[in-house]
């Protein structure tokens, strides 16, 4: 069964992925059987008054985060003046056995039939860096970077956590550091549910036997999972269906999941940007770049890097390629095809996207793309064809005024023939286009992720922004759960897009872009 979203028009925007609508809201233990002591999680002030009495616990080293070779060690402070800058910061790790991080690394070599992803996952998730002969990029900071990554880069970075703690009980968050998405990446293709499904079965049922889950029932646990959503959401036991069902799972439920793309239509998942090849060091370094791209000379007035896609029927892929070729010289392709070509080596495209005034971003085998944040990186205004593909996923990252950095052309316009992408992109003014720019290059800290091998002084990059996201979030759960008020939802899960980015369920013009229909 197919995802299928409505246009105005009839036609539709088939999505890769499975029936998402099809299953029953469950997975949401009910605290009615808690004790008191239990059911009201610690506040701020519980935290000031463990400091001191958990201090010597601390300075021990019990259940520390174990160093691993490919990430930077563990940074733990517990001196006094960072602990009261950290009351309400704290992170506690999960020491999850060795087979669901470190081991896949070891065992680089099968985690896919097509990639060398051993040299990939070098330099903390990186990648091997990048030459500069060709001037594209500034000379330090810039990787190969893979994108389904960001479970390794997320881990590194969060050894470097200022606010990390050995004590469990001084926690805001806990971190489940679990490499989902390459876990699952080996059996995708060809293997049972049941070979998909073991890593996730098993971490979930080692996660509800510790301690530190019963105090919140996973509420307070988030997870990073470096591969789109739909590749956790199976929903049902044929060996014919895609993915795996670690979503699903009940102990997912409860936690907040982190993937580098959300369910508009699930209220547990969170969108974080896709790794970018751009990784500086230091903040002089991504200073410099915003710099180097607003002088930029822009002579494209709008270019598409990405390929046809001929077997989903609803696609606008073709139009926009079109288009593009009818545009002749205002219109930069970079066309991508199967196999080895321009489109897989970071240099044509980042060089294309620097050249372009506006970055083409229409959904492909699903709504979001990698593209997206290498074009903002680039200093190139994006133009989406689907709310679905930005403005409802980066919540923590993009501004809610999505006018300000980006322009939507509607999808079923574009199908139907009503709208020239050309004549839409000229008729902005020039000011307007300026401004855009300015707030394009202004995201940049915001959707890279910095180098875990340092870090930076005064920006907030993804890494930071997210682990912000999740604390807020999880703050909100616990100050609910204090009140005894229902800590899931009250309204209908499938319009969780709207929820989140409106605060309300009231009918909006974006309805027909999450409409749903089986088949």
């Amino acid at each position: 069964m197919n995802i299928v979203f409505n246009d105005r028009s009839g036609g539709d925007f088939n999505l890769r992925t499975k029936d998402v609508f099809g299953i029953t809201e469950h997975g949401f233990e009910k605290f009615g059987h808690l004790s008191k002591k239990e059911s009201e999680p610690r506040d701020r002030n519980d935290q000031a008054r463990d400091l001191s009495e958990n201090k010597a616990q601390s300075e021990k080293g019990d259940d520390a985060v174990k160093p691993e070779e490919h990430v930077v060690e563990s940074v733990e402070s517990d001196s006094e003046s960072v602990s009261e800058s950290c009351l309400g910061k704290y992170i506690y790790v999960h020491d999850i056995p060795s087979k669901f991080n470190k081991d896949l690394l070891k065992k680089c070599g099968s985690l896919s039939n097509w990639t060398d992803m051993c040299e990939l996952a070098s330099n903390f998730g990186l990648g091997p860096r990048l030459s500069n002969f060709e001037k594209v990029y500034s000379n330090t900071g810039w990787f190969a970077t893979n994108q389904f990554l960001l479970e390794v880069i997320f881990h590194s970075r969060m050894k470097r956590y200022n606010c990390l703690t050995k004590n469990s009980s001084l926690a805001s968050a806990i971190f489940v550091p679990y490499y989902a998405g390459l876990d699952v990446a080996r059996y995708l293709w060809g293997s049972s549910i049941s070979m998909r499904d073991s890593g996730s079965l098993e971490i979930a049922k080692w996660l509800r036997e510790k301690p530190e889950w019963k105090k919140m029932w996973g509420r307070d646990h988030f997870m990073v999972a470096g591969r789109i959503t739909w590749d956790f959401r199976r929903w049902t036991d044929k060996d014919s269906e895609w993915g795996t069902k670690l979503m699903l799972l009940p102990e997912s439920k409860n936690m907040t999941m982190l993937a580098i793309e959300s369910s508009p239509w699930n209220s547990n998942d969170f969108a974080i940007p896709y790794p970018t090849y751009f990784h500086p060091s230091k903040d002089i370094e991504v200073f410099q770049w915003q710099n180097r791209m607003r002088r930029q000379k822009r002579s494209i007035l709008f270019s598409f890097a990405g390929g046809p896609r001929p077997n989903l029927q609803n696609s606008i892929r073709n139009e926009i390629i079109n288009q593009c070729r009818a545009a002749r010289r205002k219109c930069k392709l970079l066309e991508c095809r199967s196999g080895p070509d321009k489109c897989h080596k970071p240099v044509f495209v980042m060089k294309m996207f620097q050249g372009s005034v506006f970055c083409l971003q229409p959904p492909g085998d699903s709504l979001t793309r990698r593209s997206i944040f290498d074009s903002i990186v680039a200093g190139c205004i994006p133009v989406f064809f689907h709310p679905g593909s930005a403005y409802v996923q980066y919540l923590w990252h993009l501004p809610k005024d999505y006018t300000k950095y980006s322009v939507l052309i509607p999808a079923f316009d574009i199908k139907k023939g009503k709208v020239s992408i050309e004549r839409t992109l000229n008729n902005i003014p020039r000011q307007k286009v300026y401004d855009m720019r300015e707030e394009v290059v202004k995201l940049i800290p915001r959707v890279i992720y910095a180098d875990p091998g340092s870090r930076l002084e005064t920006l907030e990059d993804a890494f930071d922004i997210a682990v912000k996201g999740v604390l807020e979030r999880v703050e909100t759960i616990r100050k609910d759960m204090r009140e005894g008020k229902n800590t899931s939802f009250d309204y209908a899960e499938k319009v969780s897009w709207k929820y989140n980015l409106f605060g309300t369920v009231e009918e909006h013009e974006w309805d027909p872009f999450f409409e749903r229909q089986h088949f």
